[in-house]
C-alpha cells in the first residue's frame, strides 16, 4: 500500500474541514503554510478559535525583544489553565457532564463530573492556601494517574503554583533528584496502587525519597487507596482525606500571567541529571486544546460531542497532562487506566475500550507490538468499532505494525494521528489531522503554528535524507527555559543552528513530500561515513513475519567504525539461514553498507512502562556501563537477555 485516503464522511464530519470551510482554505496544506508563514496572525487568533477565557485581554501577541529563544507571549494579558478547563466548563452549564473515569487494575470505577473535580479542586485549592502554597512554589506528585493526582494537579494550577507530575514508577533515588531540583513544598503521594497484581508501597518510596533529597519538602499528602489508615513515623504526612475536610466553599482561580509557569516537567535523565520543562499557563492550555480539537477531532460539548481518550500512560510523562488539559478544555471525557494492559487478562485493552466505548484511542509503538502478539484479530475476536482516531506518540512504529493497527483497530476507516514533539514542547511538532492521505508510518508533516523543517549538518534544508527536526519560530509551549539553568536551555535548543529550536530527532521528508521520525539524533548509526536510524532497519527486521520486534544500535568496531547490531524477539528459534535471511532484507531495502554485522536473537527487550523500547539500556551494556534495572522498565528480566546476547556480540568483535 503506497498511500492511504481518509474515508469521505471522516473528512466532512471533521473539526478542521468546517473550520477550513469557514475560513476560506482550499486544503489543509494551505492552512498549515499560512499558519507557520505567519505565526503571530495564528497564535494571536487561535485563543479566539478554540475559546479561551481571558481574565484579561492580551495587548500584544508575543515579544521578541529578547530574540526567539526567550519569546514573551500574550503580554499583558491574565488567564488560568486549570480555570479553563475546569471553571469555564461548569459555567458552560456542564456541570453534570462527565470529566474522566478512573478504572482500577481490580475493577473499580471511579467516575468523576465536571462539577465533582471542580469541587474537589476548590477543596485542595483551599489547602494548598491553609499550608502557605503560594504562587511560583513547587508541588511535586508522586503518584499514577488518578482522581486524587488530576486533582492535585489542577489545583495546583488554579492558586498558581507549579505542578510537577513525577512518574510513579521512578524509585526512591529518582524521585529524591527530581524533589531536590525542584526544591518542591508539597508532595502529594499515595499510600499504594497495583501493577500485575502486586500492591506497590507508593508512600515508602516517597518518604525515602524525602529523607535522601526532599530538604525543602514540608508537607506530605498521601491519599488512602481502600480507606485503610496510613501507619507512618514522619509528622509531615497528612492523609487526603484529612486534607481536603471542610473545605467547602469558593475558591477563585489565580489571574495569571500567561508566561507564569503552570507545570514544571523533568525528562527522564538518560543523557545526565534531569531537565526541567516549564510550561506556562498559555502553552499548558493552547497547544493541546489546538492538537485535540484539530487532529484528534474531538467534538467539543458545546457540540455534542460524546468522545472519551484513553492515551496509555502516567501522569509524571508528558501525555499525562497533556490528555487531562487537552481533553477537559473541550469538556470531553477521558478515560484513566491503572495496571499493565495485559493484566487481568491479554484483552484486557479491547474490553475497556468495548466498555467505555473509547472514540480516541492512543499507545506507544511498542505498545501496539505487544498487542498485536497478544490479540492479532482484533475485529474479529473484539470489535472496536467506537474508536474513530488513532494515535501513536514516544517511538517511531513501523510500517508492518502501522498497518495492523490501521486494519485490525481501526478499520481502515480511522485516521492514525502519528505525532512527534516532546516534553519540552508540551504537544507535537508534527502529526496529521484526519482529512490528510497518508503512507504508513508517516507523521504526515508539522503541525498547526509548528514552523519544522529538516536541516543537515551545516543548517540547510535536505530532502529524501535523513537530517535534524528543528522548528524555526518560537511557540507558546516551548519551555520557558531549563528549571534553573538558562545556560542548560540555550546549548541543549538553541546552539546547534543559532535562533532555530534544535529538537534532537532525526527526520525525513520523502519524495512526495511526507515526513518520517527516524529516531533521537543521538540514536543514530553511522556506518561508512553514512547516517541511518535504527528505525528505519527495525521497521524492516519488524516486518519479517518471524520477527516480533528489534532493537538496532550501532556498535564499535575496530577496523569499520560502527557496525549495525540488531537484538531481535522472534517467534521461534532462529536457524543461521533465517538470520542471514533477515540480513539480506535489510541489505536489499536500505542498501549494502547497512547490512546488519550481528543479529542476535532475545527472549526479550527491555521497555518502559509506557512501551518505549529502550535502546539506550542495550547500548550501555555493549558500552560496559552499569545500567542496573530501572524502575521505570516494566520487565527487568529483559536485561540479563540482552547481557548474554551482548557477550556474544563482544566475542564476535574481538574476532573481527
Amino acid at each position: 500500500m503506497k498511500v492511504w485516503h481518509p474515508p469521505r464522511d471522516v473528512v466532512d464530519f471533521s473539526n478542521v474541514k468546517a473550520f477550513m470551510e469557514e475560513k476560506g482554505f482550499k486544503d489543509y496544506k494551505d492552512f498549515v503554510r499560512a499558519s507557520t508563514r505567519d505565526h503571530v496572525w495564528f497564535w494571536g487568533n487561535l485563543p479566539d478559535w478554540l475559546g479561551v477565557e481571558w481574565f484579561r485581554e492580551p495587548r500584544e501577541v508575543v515579544d521578541l525583544s529578547k530574540g526567539p529563544e526567550w519569546a514573551k507571549w500574550y503580554r499583558g494579558g491574565l488567564i488560568n489553565a486549570a480555570y479553563n478547563v475546569l471553571d469555564r466548563i461548569v459555567r458552560m452549564g456542564y456541570a453534570e457532564r462527565e470529566a474522566f473515569t478512573f478504572v482500577g487494575e481490580k475493577g473499580d470505577v471511579r467516575r468523576l463530573t465536571y462539577g465533582d473535580l471542580l469541587d474537589e479542586v476548590i477543596r485542595f485549592s483551599r489547602f494548598l492556601d491553609e499550608v502557605g502554597v503560594k504562587p511560583g512554589d513547587v508541588v511535586a506528585i508522586y503518584a499514577p494517574m488518578i482522581p486524587e493526582s488530576i486533582v492535585a494537579m489542577l489545583a495546583s494550577v488554579r492558586v498558581g503554583a507549579i505542578a510537577s507530575p513525577i512518574f510513579s514508577g521512578f524509585a526512591p533515588p529518582a524521585v529524591a533528584e527530581r524533589l531536590s531540583l525542584s526544591k518542591a513544598k508539597i508532595l502529594v503521594t499515595g499510600d499504594y496502587y497495583y501493577r500485575r497484581g502486586k500492591r506497590i508501597d507508593l508512600l515508602g518510596r516517597a518518604l525515602e525519597a524525602v529523607r535522601m533529597g526532599g530538604e525543602s519538602v514540608e508537607v506530605i499528602v498521601a491519599y488512602q487507596r481502600e480507606g485503610e489508615p496510613l501507619t507512618v513515623e514522619d509528622e509531615r504526612v497528612i492523609t487526603y482525606s484529612d486534607a481536603v475536610r471542610g473545605k467547602s466553599g469558593s475558591r477563585p482561580a489565580e489571574e495569571l500571567d500567561p508566561e507564569h509557569p503552570a507545570l514544571l516537567l523533568f525528562t527522564s535523565g538518560t543523557t545526565g541529571r534531569p531537565k526541567g520543562a516549564v510550561i506556562s499557563h498559555a502553552g499548558a492550555l493552547l497547544q493541546p486544546a489546538k492538537e485535540h480539537y484539530f487532529n484528534l477531532d474531538t467534538k467539543p460539548a458545546w457540540t455534542g460531542g460524546r468522545d472519551r481518550l484513553w492515551w496509555i500512560t502516567d501522569l509524571g510523562w508528558m501525555m499525562g497532562p497533556w490528555q487531562v488539559f487537552g481533553a477537559q478544555f473541550l469538556g470531553s471525557m477521558h478515560l484513566v487506566v491503572e495496571g499493565a494492559i495485559d493484566y487481568p487478562s491479554r484483552d484486557r485493552v479491547w474490553s475497556l475500550i468495548k466498555e467505555f466505548r473509547v472514540t480516541q484511542f492512543g499507545f506507544a509503538a511498542t505498545v501496539a507490538r505487544l498487542l498485536k502478539r497478544l490479540t492479532p484479530k482484533v475485529r474479529e475476536e473484539y470489535g472496536v468499532e467506537t474508536v474513530r482516531i488513532l494515535g501513536n506518540t514516544g517511538e517511531p512504529i513501523d510500517p508492518d505494525t502501522w498497518i495492523w493497527v490501521m486494519e485490525e483497530v481501526g478499520g481502515w476507516k480511522a485516521p492514525f494521528i502519528n505525532l512527534s514533539g516532546g516534553t519540552e514542547i508540551f504537544g507535537c511538532i508534527l502529526l496529521p489531522s484526519p482529512v490528510v492521505p497518508l503512507k504508513p508510518s508517516t507523521l504526515w508533516g508539522p503541525g498547526l503554528g509548528m514552523d519544522a523543517d529538516v536541516l543537515d549538518d551545516d543548517g540547510k534544508p535536505v530532502r529524501g535524507r535523513p537530517g535534524y527536526l528543528v522548528v524555526k519560530k518560537p511557540t507558546p509551549s516551548m519551555t520557558r527555559g531549563l528549571w534553573g539553568e538558562p545556560e542548560r536551555y540555550i546549548e541543549t535548543y538553541w546552539s546547534r543552528f543559532p535562533g532555530i529550536w534544535y529538537h534532537g530527532d532525526l527526520a525525513l521528508i520523502d519524495e512526495d513530500g511526507f515526513w518520517f521520525i527516524l529516531g533521537r539524533a543521538d540514536d543514530v548509526i553511522k556506518v561508512a561515513g553514512k547516517r541511518i536510524g535504527p528505525a528505519e532497519i527495525e521497521a524492516v527486521l519488524n516486518a519479517h513475519p518471524l520477527i516480533v520486534e528489534s532493537a538496532c544500535i550501532g556498535a564499535p568496531h575496530p577496523v569499520k567504525g560502527e557496525v549495525v547490531a540488531c537484538f531481535v524477539v522472534a517467534r521461534k528459534q532462529l536457524s543461521q539461514d533465517e538470520i542471514e535471511e533477515l540480513k539480506e532484507r535489510v541489505a536489499n531495502t536500505l542498501g549494502k553498507p547497512f547490512k546488519p554485522y550481528a543479529i542476535l536473537q532475545v527472549k526479550d527487550l527491555p521497555r518502559t512502562r509506557s512501551g518505549k523500547i529502550m535502546r539506550r539500556i542495550v547500548r550501555g551494556l555493549l558500552r560496559g556501563m552499569s545500567v542496573g534495572k530501572p524502575e521505570v522498565m516494566e520487565n527487568p528480566e529483559a536485561v540479563d537477555y540482552v547481557k548474554e546476547a551482548v557477550e556474544v556480540l563482544k566475542s564476535m568483535l574481538k574476532e573481527s
